[in-house]
């Protein structure tokens, strides 16, 4: 019987990492690991396999489906907040401007700013696009005559995630559907 899976490069069967409780480790970037990490995992039994590809590999004395879900045996508590990087910003900020609303030419704004002593802190820091950026210039937003759509907070690790749910990737295998929730309606 033809299957999708059985054409596919292995390259492109990555593994869906879930933690102990069967959650992902992470929505976006999405918690996945290349297929030879995960088998190595499993082979050093620190990963159940929850589901597999229909592609296997090879070697001279085995033969395995490559698991395209798995889940750690060991539970990995994450950090209550999440390191201040410029990736986590644009995530908190939803990609997009907080003066205007544009996706594009994305960078970070000191609220307060820095000849004023603005610190490099989550609480002083939005996305900002270029434009606007230079706009306001050293000045405050109130200064500039503009306004920030939302203040800048220090998020906690499942905010980001739940901003991460609304960005699903452009590619999620059919095994993983069970494991990720976006846009999914929940019967009651």
């Amino acid at each position: 019987m033809y299957h999708p899976d059985l054409i596919r490069h292995p390259e492109n069967c990555p593994a869906l990492v879930l933690n102990a409780d069967y959650t992902p480790l992470s929505y976006y970037p999405l918690s996945l690991w290349p297929w030879q990490t995960a088998i190595k995992a499993v082979f050093l039994e620190r990963v159940d396999i929850v589901a597999n590809y229909e592609r296997e590999v090879h070697s001279p004395s085995l033969q395995m489906k490559i698991p395209s879900v798995i889940a750690l045996k060991q539970y990995v508590k994450p950090s209550e907040h999440p390191a201040f990087t410029r990736f986590n910003l644009f995530l908190r900020d939803r990609f997009a401007c907080q003066y205007c609303g544009s996706p594009h030419d994305l960078t970070f704004d000191h609220v307060i700013p820095r000849r004023a002593g603005g610190r490099t802190t989550w609480e002083n820091v939005a996305t900002a696009c270029s434009p606007c950026n230079l706009k306001k210039g050293g000045r405050t937003p109130r200064e500039a005559g503009m306004r920030l759509h939302v203040e800048p907070i220090r998020p906690t690790s499942w905010q980001l995630q739940e901003h991460g749910r609304a960005f699903p990737p452009n590619y999620l295998h059919e095994s993983w559907h069970d494991w990720l929730y976006w846009d999914v309606e929940l019967l009651a």
